[in-house]
């Protein structure tokens, strides 16, 4: 009976001494931290009333004349070095790597394998799977699915041009969904080899699917807090974060592929055949010379998973902030028509590869505006050995200490980026990129561990724009939102109402 009594008091206090412990980490090794939430950590108000990227901004805001190159930081319960100064971001990113591999983030091969993705994943498997992946997105790769999403673009000016009148003043669209459909339609060609056809019929299965992807949770709040704040513990607990229908869907249509293609000996120039090929060799040789098993089902399923996330919500946001931008900026909209339109005229008005890499000032648009919108707020990276910070020998990133840096922060920092709420393509100009450090600008990470599919999101953003540009004049009208309203509930940058412009022939 006592030993009972003694249970029910002695376990609570030491949850509460450990939790206590963990949230005061920071502030025991002198290193400021603004006082976390018991329970939310430093993003209280995240999925109810606080932006992640607002909070991001003025936790940056208020250190980054600190003196401290990190400072100490909680997503939820997880302790973070968060990377105040550049300089460090680039050690961790890049010249230290080595140390900083893996991103601690939550997967379960054995029970809940969608989660089990490139970007997920760590250590040796993260390696392994990189060295697969990589040579499916090299130049060579991108040229064999560009007229897929050529003809997904020709389709899209179709559908804009049957609901815009040739008469002045056009008509008003609502352009985040469509550039959602676009994109949905070129990931399912280059991912799945499926027609979606979501730009002619807006509600599919597979759009749906997409959509609850990346807005539903399967778990509660009390399981979602142990996901992102312990992955090793609820991996143990073999818990699963990817909900029953959605893991459903993807793994059917992924085994239907496979198995249509495999029947009908279908060979297509897209990213599913070049995994379904590393399946069928059985084993991969690696660039030190190791050999390794080919991919399993499960594997293949989760590397298309989030081919097609990443895929379609990246750069349809990117587009339709483009968009939004450039309907305010008429002179910017009217110059890179005259500088889409000039390219093409050297190239037989044909929209080419070598047509699109040639469009300059469309690249500084977009960067310009991933720069502004940045759509993930930040990177993650996980300490694997003690750190010492270089130039300061009494700090030290522990073993085990998650690192955030905060890149949506760092593209509005007034001292990197003069006047930082001004729509500016001008700072990507060659000169101006040549005297800035590349960690200044992280819509795609940086060094070993960027995004591995950083040229077809850039590609597909590239003709989508400029075949809209060329198309289409683009203009504010009464039911612009201007500003924008984003999501809270949201960890990529989203809106809460769509983007409605005034859209005219040109």
């Amino acid at each position: 009976m006592w030993a009972l009594i003694y249970l029910l008091f002695a376990i609570p206090a030491l949850i509460a001494y450990i939790l206590h412990r963990n949230l005061n980490y920071w502030r025991n090794r002198g290193i400021p931290q603004e006082t976390p939430h018991p329970f939310y950590g430093n993003i209280k108000g995240f999925k109810k009333d606080r932006v992640l990227h607002n909070i991001h901004q003025e936790y940056y805001n208020k250190f980054r004349k600190s003196g401290f190159p990190f400072v100490g930081f909680h997503f939820l319960h997880k302790r973070s070095a968060y990377i105040i100064d550049s300089k460090l971001a680039k050690n961790v990113l890049i010249k230290d790597f080595s140390n900083f591999t893996d991103r601690g983030l939550f997967h379960n091969e054995r029970d809940d394998p969608l989660s089990a993705h490139l970007f997920n994943l760590d250590g040796k498997r993260w390696k392994e799977m990189r060295q697969r992946l990589s040579p499916t997105f090299t130049s060579g790769k991108m040229k064999f699915m560009f007229p897929t999403v050529i003809k997904v673009s020709e389709e899209l000016v179709n559908v804009i041009s049957e609901q815009v009148p040739a008469k002045a003043g056009g008509s008003i669209i609502e352009i985040k969904e469509l550039m959602a459909r676009f994109t949905t339609d070129v990931i399912g060609c280059c991912a799945f080899g499926i027609e979606c056809n979501t730009l002619r019929t807006p509600v599919t299965d597979f759009r749906t699917m997409a959509q609850r992807s990346l807005t539903e949770m399967r778990n509660g709040k009390f399981l979602t807090f142990l996901i992102f704040s312990f992955p090793n513990l609820a991996r143990k607990l073999r818990i699963r974060k990817v909900p029953n229908d959605i893991h459903e869907f993807f793994m059917r249509l992924v085994n239907e592929t496979i198995t249509y293609r495999e029947k009908e000996k279908i060979k297509r120039n897209d990213f599913m055949e070049m995994l379904i090929e590393m399946k069928q060799k059985g084993s991969y040789t690696l660039e030190n010379g190791e050999v390794v098993k080919g991919l399993d089902i499960g594997e293949l399923a989760a590397q298309v998973f989030v081919f097609y996330l990443a895929g379609f919500e990246t750069s349809s946001s990117t587009m339709s902030y483009a968009l939004y931008e450039l309907a305010q900026h008429q002179d910017i909209q009217d110059k890179l028509r005259d500088n889409i339109n000039s390219v093409l005229e050297k190239h037989n008005d044909k929209l080419s590869y070598e047509c699109i890499k040639e469009m300059r000032y469309l690249d500084q648009i977009i960067s310009e505006t991933l720069r502004l919108y940045t759509i993930v707020p930040h990177l993650e990276r996980k300490a694997l050995n003690d750190y010492v910070v270089p130039g300061h020998p009494k700090l030290v990133i522990e073993k085990g200490t998650q690192v955030i840096i905060p890149a949506t922060a760092y593209h509005r920092d007034e001292d990197l980026y003069p006047d930082p709420e001004m729509f500016d393509p001008e700072r990507f100009s060659a000169e101006q990129v040549a005297n800035r450090d590349s960690v200044e600008w992280l819509p795609f990470g940086d060094g070993p561990r960027n995004c591995v599919g950083m040229r077809f999101g850039q590609m597909q953003t590239r003709i989508g724009l400029a075949q809209l540009i060329k198309n289409f004049k683009f203009s504010v009208c009464d039911k612009t939102e201007i500003p924008l309203t984003y999501d809270p509930r949201s960890f990529v940058l989203g809106t809460v109402y769509g983007i409605n412009l005034r859209v005219e022939r040109v």
